[in-house]
């Protein structure tokens, strides 16, 4: 079920009820083990005893506690990533995911205004901007020549520190010369509008859920072929004119949908 900001959960495990008890995983079969050692540490979790952005216990120590096989917690640990319940950072070990963010898709906010809105820290890092020609595939979504120039944009961006999408923008060149030259590094939907006076009035977004794999797990620094929210945006002004195409990878656990209808 979709929530309001101020309904949201708590804490990631609430996404997930547990009602497991310590030792749990000694009963199950062997096979399975690994179920209870997932359900031991989500059910610590749930009670504070790791907060949210907290390092959990280095494997060994959860190994030493659970009386198990190493790879048997390795697959719990894996298991709780897949729910979203703990994320992993390079070289660093495993900590508690922070809650999600809320979007949503029928409001016209930036990154950088809802992410703040809700108190957390945004962040934007531009990783390349450069000048390409229209294709046969963009010639049709900006209605604009094969050929003609556009600027494609790749940036990440993060929240409180933690990288939790890659985005891929496209925007007409003819619109906004110079583009790139500007600092990217925020929302550029206040470049748009301050220095060109180009203005959203209306978005078509389709969602879907999507692995990341190769460059956008990479660029987020997450392993391959872990689940996400693939995120396409179109951006159009009054006239009904292409403003922005952007394509977002959103890691799985940073995001909640939120969307509230009025029904007639």
């Amino acid at each position: 079920a979709f929530l309001d900001p101020g309904e949201g959960p708590s804490h990631p495990e609430d996404r997930r009820d547990s009602t497991a008890s310590p030792g749990r995983s000694m009963q199950q079969p062997e096979s399975l083990q690994y179920i209870g050692v997932r359900d031991d540490i989500a059910a610590r979790i749930t009670a504070g005893e790791f907060k949210p952005g907290e390092r959990l216990p280095s494997e060994r120590q959860l190994q030493i506690g659970g009386g198990v096989a190493r790879g048997t917690v390795r697959e719990a640990l894996f298991q709780l990533e897949a729910e979203g319940i703990i994320y992993r950072k390079d070289r660093s070990g495993w900590y508690v995911s922070p809650p999600p963010v809320v979007y949503d898709p029928t409001r016209w906010e930036g990154f950088m205004s809802y992410v703040e809105a809700q108190g957390r820290r945004p962040e934007t890092e531009t990783l390349s901007k450069i000048e390409i020609t229209c294709d046969g595939v963009l010639s049709q979504i900006f209605s604009r020549p094969v050929g003609a120039p556009l600027y494609w944009i790749r940036r990440r961006r993060s929240i409180d520190g933690r990288a939790v999408l890659i985005e891929s923008i496209i925007v007409d060149g003819a619109r906004a010369p110079g583009l790139i030259e500007h600092d990217l590094n925020g929302s550029l939907t206040s470049v748009l509008k301050s220095v060109y006076g180009i203005g959203v009035a209306r978005n078509k977004v389709d969602m879907r859920p999507c692995a990341l794999t190769r460059d956008e797990a990479e660029a987020l620094r997450v392993k391959s072929g872990l689940p996400g929210l693939s995120l396409v945006r179109t951006c159009y002004d009054a006239q009904g004119n292409v403003v922005e195409f952007d394509r977002e990878y959103w890691r799985h656990d940073a995001l909640t949908v939120s969307v509230d209808i009025r029904v007639r």
